[in-house]
Protein backbone atom coordinates (compact mmCIF):
# COMPACT_ATOMS: atom_id res chain seq x y z
CA UNK A 1 0.00 0.00 0.00
CA UNK A 2 1.52 3.10 -1.04
CA UNK A 3 1.72 5.38 2.11
CA UNK A 4 0.77 9.28 2.11
CA UNK A 5 -0.78 12.32 4.06
CA UNK A 6 -3.15 14.61 2.94
CA UNK A 7 -2.22 18.47 3.02
CA UNK A 8 -4.19 20.86 5.53
CA UNK A 9 -7.32 21.70 3.68
CA UNK A 10 -6.87 25.53 4.17
CA UNK A 11 -3.68 24.89 2.09
CA UNK A 12 -3.56 25.57 -1.66
CA UNK A 13 -2.58 22.06 -2.71
CA UNK A 14 0.94 21.91 -4.30
CA UNK A 15 1.01 20.22 -8.51
CA UNK A 16 1.54 16.52 -8.54
CA UNK A 17 3.47 16.07 -11.72
CA UNK A 18 5.27 13.41 -13.54
CA UNK A 19 8.41 14.48 -15.43
CA UNK A 20 7.16 18.24 -16.28
CA UNK A 21 3.71 17.65 -16.87
CA UNK A 22 0.90 17.87 -14.23
CA UNK A 23 -1.08 15.28 -13.90
CA UNK A 24 -4.54 15.56 -15.52
CA UNK A 25 -8.03 14.71 -13.98
CA UNK A 26 -11.47 15.11 -15.44
CA UNK A 27 -13.50 14.35 -12.61
CA UNK A 28 -17.03 13.27 -13.07
CA UNK A 29 -19.76 13.26 -10.11
CA UNK A 30 -23.12 14.24 -8.82
CA UNK A 31 -23.99 13.68 -4.89
CA UNK A 32 -22.06 14.28 -2.19
CA UNK A 33 -20.43 10.66 -1.47
CA UNK A 34 -18.08 12.16 -4.40
CA UNK A 35 -17.41 15.35 -2.86
CA UNK A 36 -14.78 13.71 -0.29
CA UNK A 37 -13.06 12.35 -3.28
CA UNK A 38 -13.13 15.09 -5.81
CA UNK A 39 -11.64 17.03 -2.42
CA UNK A 40 -9.27 14.58 -1.58
CA UNK A 41 -7.84 14.48 -5.12
CA UNK A 42 -7.27 18.08 -5.11
CA UNK A 43 -5.91 18.26 -2.12
CA UNK A 44 -3.37 15.93 -2.76
CA UNK A 45 -2.01 17.96 -5.73
CA UNK A 46 -3.43 16.70 -8.93
CA UNK A 47 -4.92 19.09 -11.43
CA UNK A 48 -8.00 19.03 -12.24
CA UNK A 49 -8.94 19.70 -15.84
CA UNK A 50 -12.63 19.74 -15.68
CA UNK A 51 -15.45 18.39 -13.36
CA UNK A 52 -18.43 16.89 -15.06
CA UNK A 53 -21.47 16.64 -13.05
CA UNK A 54 -25.46 16.57 -13.59
CA UNK A 55 -27.31 19.76 -14.78
CA UNK A 56 -29.22 22.10 -12.10
CA UNK A 57 -32.42 20.72 -11.56
CA UNK A 58 -35.44 22.25 -10.33
CA UNK A 59 -35.87 20.97 -6.76
CA UNK A 60 -38.33 22.07 -3.37
CA UNK A 61 -41.60 23.19 -3.08
CA UNK A 62 -40.56 26.31 -5.30
CA UNK A 63 -39.22 24.31 -8.09
CA UNK A 64 -35.77 26.25 -7.58
CA UNK A 65 -33.19 24.64 -9.87
CA UNK A 66 -30.74 22.93 -7.52
CA UNK A 67 -26.83 22.47 -7.73
CA UNK A 68 -25.56 19.05 -7.30
CA UNK A 69 -23.29 18.75 -4.22
CA UNK A 70 -20.57 18.17 -6.47
CA UNK A 71 -21.03 21.73 -8.56
CA UNK A 72 -21.16 23.52 -5.58
CA UNK A 73 -17.74 22.15 -4.44
CA UNK A 74 -16.09 23.05 -7.58
CA UNK A 75 -17.82 26.46 -7.98
CA UNK A 76 -16.02 27.19 -4.27
CA UNK A 77 -12.56 25.37 -5.80
CA UNK A 78 -12.50 27.43 -9.31
CA UNK A 79 -12.84 24.73 -10.62
CA UNK A 80 -14.26 24.26 -14.44
CA UNK A 81 -17.70 22.81 -14.45
CA UNK A 82 -19.35 20.67 -17.68
CA UNK A 83 -23.05 20.10 -17.18
CA UNK A 84 -23.74 17.71 -20.15
CA UNK A 85 -27.12 16.63 -20.90
CA UNK A 86 -26.50 14.30 -23.44
CA UNK A 87 -22.73 12.25 -22.66
CA UNK A 88 -22.50 11.54 -26.73
CA UNK A 89 -23.18 15.41 -27.14
CA UNK A 90 -20.69 16.35 -30.66
CA UNK A 91 -20.41 19.65 -28.46
CA UNK A 92 -19.51 17.45 -25.22
CA UNK A 93 -17.14 15.03 -26.71
CA UNK A 94 -15.15 17.78 -28.57
CA UNK A 95 -14.89 19.83 -25.15
CA UNK A 96 -13.75 17.08 -23.13
CA UNK A 97 -11.09 16.13 -26.28
CA UNK A 98 -9.55 19.42 -25.44
CA UNK A 99 -8.80 19.00 -21.89
CA UNK A 100 -6.26 16.05 -22.57
CA UNK A 101 -6.76 14.33 -19.49
CA UNK A 102 -4.27 11.96 -18.58
CA UNK A 103 -7.20 10.06 -16.64
CA UNK A 104 -10.93 10.05 -15.65
CA UNK A 105 -12.44 9.27 -12.31
CA UNK A 106 -15.70 8.60 -11.63
CA UNK A 107 -17.52 8.73 -8.75
CA UNK A 108 -21.41 8.02 -8.19
CA UNK A 109 -22.28 9.46 -12.01
CA UNK A 110 -24.13 8.55 -14.81
CA UNK A 111 -22.83 4.96 -17.12
CA UNK A 112 -20.72 6.30 -19.58
CA UNK A 113 -20.38 5.48 -23.24
CA UNK A 114 -17.27 4.20 -24.54
CA UNK A 115 -16.46 7.11 -26.35
CA UNK A 116 -15.68 8.95 -22.86
CA UNK A 117 -14.51 6.53 -20.64
CA UNK A 118 -12.03 5.57 -23.34
CA UNK A 119 -10.70 8.81 -24.35
CA UNK A 120 -7.94 9.49 -21.90
CA UNK A 121 -4.72 7.94 -22.56
CA UNK A 122 -4.89 5.58 -18.99
CA UNK A 123 -9.03 5.40 -19.85
CA UNK A 124 -11.38 5.97 -17.00
CA UNK A 125 -11.17 4.71 -13.17
CA UNK A 126 -14.70 4.25 -11.11
CA UNK A 127 -14.98 4.04 -7.33
CA UNK A 128 -17.68 1.54 -6.68
CA UNK A 129 -19.25 1.24 -2.71
CA UNK A 130 -18.89 -2.61 -2.29
CA UNK A 131 -16.06 -5.13 -2.65
CA UNK A 132 -16.89 -6.03 -6.22
CA UNK A 133 -17.86 -8.39 -7.90
CA UNK A 134 -20.19 -7.90 -4.98
CA UNK A 135 -22.97 -6.01 -5.21
CA UNK A 136 -22.70 -4.82 -8.67
CA UNK A 137 -25.20 -1.61 -9.32
CA UNK A 138 -26.56 1.09 -8.18
CA UNK A 139 -27.49 1.00 -4.21
CA UNK A 140 -24.85 -1.11 -3.02
CA UNK A 141 -24.83 0.06 0.34
CA UNK A 142 -28.74 -0.35 1.11
CA UNK A 143 -27.97 -4.03 -0.25
CA UNK A 144 -25.02 -4.72 2.04
CA UNK A 145 -26.53 -3.64 5.11
CA UNK A 146 -30.48 -5.08 4.00
CA UNK A 147 -29.01 -8.27 3.88
CA UNK A 148 -26.99 -8.64 6.64
CA UNK A 149 -24.03 -8.28 5.74
CA UNK A 150 -21.40 -8.16 8.79
CA UNK A 151 -17.98 -6.58 6.05
CA UNK A 152 -18.65 -4.20 3.21
CA UNK A 153 -15.71 -2.24 1.34
CA UNK A 154 -14.43 -0.03 -1.45
CA UNK A 155 -13.02 -1.24 -5.25
CA UNK A 156 -10.90 1.03 -7.42
CA UNK A 157 -11.93 -0.27 -10.78
CA UNK A 158 -10.90 0.48 -15.00
CA UNK A 159 -13.67 1.18 -16.84
CA UNK A 160 -15.33 -1.15 -19.52
CA UNK A 161 -18.16 -1.97 -21.20
CA UNK A 162 -20.50 -3.96 -18.97
CA UNK A 163 -21.42 -2.08 -15.97
CA UNK A 164 -19.28 -2.75 -12.61
CA UNK A 165 -17.62 -5.54 -13.98
CA UNK A 166 -13.72 -3.89 -15.32
CA UNK A 167 -10.93 -5.32 -13.91
CA UNK A 168 -10.14 -4.32 -9.84
CA UNK A 169 -7.41 -2.13 -8.95
CA UNK A 170 -7.45 -1.82 -5.20
CA UNK A 171 -9.94 -3.00 -2.75
CA UNK A 172 -10.26 -2.12 1.41
CA UNK A 173 -12.83 -4.06 3.23
CA UNK A 174 -14.55 -2.30 6.95
CA UNK A 175 -17.46 -3.97 9.40
CA UNK A 176 -20.30 -3.08 9.34
CA UNK A 177 -21.99 -2.90 12.56
CA UNK A 178 -25.52 -4.33 13.86
CA UNK A 179 -27.59 -1.65 14.35
CA UNK A 180 -25.06 0.46 11.82
CA UNK A 181 -27.58 2.41 9.41
CA UNK A 182 -26.39 2.87 5.76
CA UNK A 183 -26.06 6.26 6.22
CA UNK A 184 -23.55 5.70 8.95
CA UNK A 185 -22.08 2.96 6.16
CA UNK A 186 -22.26 6.06 3.61
CA UNK A 187 -20.49 8.35 6.02
CA UNK A 188 -17.65 5.96 6.70
CA UNK A 189 -17.31 4.85 3.10
CA UNK A 190 -17.24 8.03 1.06
CA UNK A 191 -13.76 8.97 3.30
CA UNK A 192 -12.11 5.66 3.26
CA UNK A 193 -12.89 5.69 -0.66
CA UNK A 194 -11.65 9.08 -0.68
CA UNK A 195 -8.37 7.59 0.30
CA UNK A 196 -8.04 4.34 -1.41
CA UNK A 197 -9.12 6.48 -4.50
CA UNK A 198 -5.63 9.17 -4.34
CA UNK A 199 -3.51 6.15 -3.58
CA UNK A 200 -5.18 4.46 -6.72
CA UNK A 201 -4.47 7.26 -8.79
CA UNK A 202 -0.92 8.09 -7.88
CA UNK A 203 -0.60 4.04 -8.94
CA UNK A 204 -1.66 4.42 -12.15
CA UNK A 205 0.20 7.99 -12.60
CA UNK A 206 3.39 6.04 -11.47
CA UNK A 207 2.61 3.09 -13.43
CA UNK A 208 3.39 1.25 -10.31
CA UNK A 209 -0.13 -0.31 -9.78
CA UNK A 210 -1.86 -3.30 -12.21
CA UNK A 211 -5.13 -4.76 -12.23
CA UNK A 212 -6.42 -7.95 -11.75
CA UNK A 213 -10.04 -9.35 -13.51
CA UNK A 214 -12.68 -9.74 -11.57
CA UNK A 215 -12.83 -13.46 -12.69
CA UNK A 216 -9.83 -14.51 -11.56
CA UNK A 217 -8.76 -16.98 -9.19
CA UNK A 218 -11.16 -17.79 -6.03
CA UNK A 219 -14.29 -16.37 -7.81
CA UNK A 220 -15.85 -19.10 -9.15
CA UNK A 221 -17.71 -20.91 -6.65
CA UNK A 222 -19.01 -17.44 -4.54
CA UNK A 223 -22.63 -16.73 -5.24
CA UNK A 224 -22.79 -12.88 -6.42
CA UNK A 225 -25.32 -10.74 -4.68
CA UNK A 226 -26.34 -8.06 -6.81
CA UNK A 227 -27.34 -4.09 -5.77
CA UNK A 228 -30.21 -3.00 -8.35
CA UNK A 229 -32.49 0.21 -7.69
CA UNK A 230 -34.67 0.77 -4.90
CA UNK A 231 -38.14 0.58 -6.33
CA UNK A 232 -40.99 1.38 -3.26
CA UNK A 233 -42.22 -2.40 -2.93
CA UNK A 234 -38.66 -2.93 -1.64
CA UNK A 235 -39.05 -0.26 0.92
CA UNK A 236 -42.52 -1.71 2.42
CA UNK A 237 -41.83 -4.03 5.66
CA UNK A 238 -43.44 -7.46 5.84
CA UNK A 239 -43.59 -8.19 9.54
CA UNK A 240 -44.37 -11.56 8.52
CA UNK A 241 -40.36 -12.51 8.62
CA UNK A 242 -37.92 -12.68 11.02
CA UNK A 243 -37.49 -9.62 13.42
CA UNK A 244 -33.61 -9.60 12.03
CA UNK A 245 -34.42 -9.72 8.68
CA UNK A 246 -36.85 -6.68 9.19
CA UNK A 247 -34.55 -4.66 11.47
CA UNK A 248 -31.97 -5.49 8.30
CA UNK A 249 -34.15 -3.77 6.19
CA UNK A 250 -34.70 -0.58 7.98
CA UNK A 251 -31.44 0.17 8.70
CA UNK A 252 -30.23 -0.51 5.38
CA UNK A 253 -33.04 2.24 3.72
CA UNK A 254 -32.38 4.76 6.66
CA UNK A 255 -32.02 7.55 5.87
CA UNK A 256 -33.46 7.28 2.64
CA UNK A 257 -35.36 6.42 1.32
CA UNK A 258 -36.60 4.98 4.68
CA UNK A 259 -38.63 1.39 5.42
CA UNK A 260 -42.53 2.07 5.63
CA UNK A 261 -45.53 0.43 7.14
CA UNK A 262 -49.48 1.55 7.85
CA UNK A 263 -50.19 3.18 11.06
CA UNK A 264 -53.78 4.04 11.71
CA UNK A 265 -54.20 4.12 7.91
CA UNK A 266 -51.30 6.29 7.51
CA UNK A 267 -47.83 5.78 6.45
CA UNK A 268 -45.38 5.41 8.93
CA UNK A 269 -41.26 5.35 8.37
CA UNK A 270 -38.63 3.83 10.47
CA UNK A 271 -35.26 5.20 10.63
CA UNK A 272 -33.99 3.15 13.60
CA UNK A 273 -34.52 -0.43 15.31
CA UNK A 274 -33.75 -2.86 17.54
CA UNK A 275 -33.89 -6.61 17.05
CA UNK A 276 -35.56 -8.47 19.93
CA UNK A 277 -35.97 -12.02 19.29
CA UNK A 278 -38.29 -14.24 21.63
CA UNK A 279 -41.91 -15.67 21.61
CA UNK A 280 -44.55 -13.12 20.62
CA UNK A 281 -47.92 -12.71 22.41
CA UNK A 282 -49.91 -10.74 19.57
CA UNK A 283 -50.10 -11.35 15.25
CA UNK A 284 -47.11 -10.42 13.36
CA UNK A 285 -47.51 -6.85 12.22
CA UNK A 286 -49.60 -6.06 15.48
CA UNK A 287 -48.10 -3.81 17.91
CA UNK A 288 -47.41 -2.99 21.19
CA UNK A 289 -46.53 1.04 23.53
CA UNK A 290 -47.20 1.50 26.62
CA UNK A 291 -47.84 4.78 26.12
CA UNK A 292 -45.09 6.70 27.59
CA UNK A 293 -41.40 5.11 26.38
CA UNK A 294 -41.67 2.36 23.57
CA UNK A 295 -43.47 0.73 20.63
CA UNK A 296 -42.65 -2.41 18.88
CA UNK A 297 -44.11 -4.25 15.94
CA UNK A 298 -44.23 -8.02 16.10
CA UNK A 299 -42.69 -10.02 13.69
CA UNK A 300 -42.44 -14.00 13.55
CA UNK A 301 -39.76 -15.03 16.14
CA UNK A 302 -39.59 -11.94 18.14
CA UNK A 303 -40.40 -8.01 18.55
CA UNK A 304 -39.07 -4.64 15.96
CA UNK A 305 -38.65 -2.16 19.05
CA UNK A 306 -38.80 1.24 17.04
CA UNK A 307 -36.29 3.82 18.28
CA UNK A 308 -36.88 6.52 15.92
CA UNK A 309 -39.51 6.97 13.06
CA UNK A 310 -41.92 9.63 11.18
CA UNK A 311 -45.77 9.46 11.31
CA UNK A 312 -46.91 10.76 7.42
CA UNK A 313 -47.49 14.94 7.92
CA UNK A 314 -45.23 14.80 10.80
CA UNK A 315 -41.74 15.26 11.40
CA UNK A 316 -39.06 13.05 12.45
CA UNK A 317 -38.90 11.96 16.44
CA UNK A 318 -38.21 9.82 18.44
CA UNK A 319 -40.35 6.73 19.32
CA UNK A 320 -40.89 7.93 23.09
CA UNK A 321 -42.20 11.58 21.64
CA UNK A 322 -44.56 9.78 19.28
CA UNK A 323 -46.22 7.02 21.64
CA UNK A 324 -46.86 9.83 23.87
CA UNK A 325 -48.49 12.25 21.70
CA UNK A 326 -51.05 8.99 20.94
CA UNK A 327 -51.79 9.14 24.65
CA UNK A 328 -52.87 12.89 24.53
CA UNK A 329 -54.47 12.00 21.80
Amino acid sequence: MLEYKLQDKKEEPNTFTFGLKPFRIVFMGTPEFAVASLDALRVAGFEIAAVVTAPDKPAGRGMKLTESAVKKYAVESGLKILQPEKLKAPEFIEELKSLAADLQVVVAFRMLPEVVWAMPRLGSVNLHGSLLPQYRGAAPINWAVINGEKETGVTTFLLQHEIDTGEILIQESFPIGENDTAGEVHDRMKEIGARVLVETVRGLASGTLSSTPQTGSGTQNIVLRHAPKLFTETTKIDFNKPVKEVHDLVRGLSPFPGAFTLFNERTLKIYRSIAEPGPISITPGAWETDNRSFLKFACTDGYLLVKELQLEGKKRMEAGDFVRGLRNQ
